[in-house]
């Protein structure tokens, strides 16, 4: 059954043929309201490692990775390091999924997300700049604005058991990044449920 829905939801995000940003080049530059009302630019984050993260909580496999607290733990450890941890939620407003700003701000506090601003992506601007096609979608920015990596949360495709236990790709490439390094995975298959977009 694990499967049947990995593939269904991949095969449904893959089906968006959105444009993606590349790796490697400049991240698409974009402003964003946050659910407080605070305007957010990639560009006043140069200098800083930037994650992106693909968000929609009633997708079961970005439930999983809420309810098991383990993709709090992953941002409180990156934030606590510097990095700018920005969740998009790119779902439109006449979907189900979506949440208004009251509704969004009750969510973070529920789940006690732990990233650096939760962004209104709802007209789904940031998403098909960068070819969000599922939730979670994971991009890392360097300091200097370049996208480097882009794809999984980590090599677990599974909307059950402890994330925990699998190789997590952000956490390798930003430990990477910290320490001057160069990231050895730059790009994996993203998992999840489709980008609830317009159109």
């Amino acid at each position: 059954m694990k499967r049947i829905l990995t593939a269904l939801c991949f095969g449904a995000g893959v089906a968006a043929a959105l444009a993606a940003a590349e790796v490697g080049k400049p991240a698409p530059d974009f402003t964003a309201t946050d659910i407080t009302g605070k305007t957010h630019r990639l560009s006043d984050y140069k200098g800083k490692i930037v994650v992106l993260e693909s968000y929609n909580y009633d997708c079961p496999f970005v439930r999983n990775h809420y309810k098991t607290g383990a993709m709090q733990e992953l941002q409180s450890e990156l934030t606590g390091k510097g990095v700018v941890w920005l969740v998009v939620n790119s779902v439109h407003p006449g979907h189900p999924n979506h949440r208004t700003r009251e509704a969004a701000q009750k969510e973070w506090n529920e789940l006690g997300i732990k990233a650096t601003a939760w962004l209104d992506d709802s007209s789904g601007a940031i998403g098909k700049a960068y070819g969000l096609r599922t939730t979670p979608h994971m991009f890392v920015i360097d300091k200097d604005g370049t996208l480097v990596y882009e794809g999984a949360v980590d090599d677990r495709p599974s909307s059950s058991g402890d994330p925990r236990k699998a190789r997590n790709y952000v956490r390798e490439v930003v430990n990477k990044l910290l320490a001057g390094e160069k990231p050895e995975v730059t790009q994996t298959r993203p998992y999840g449920c489709s980008v609830k977009y317009a159109d």
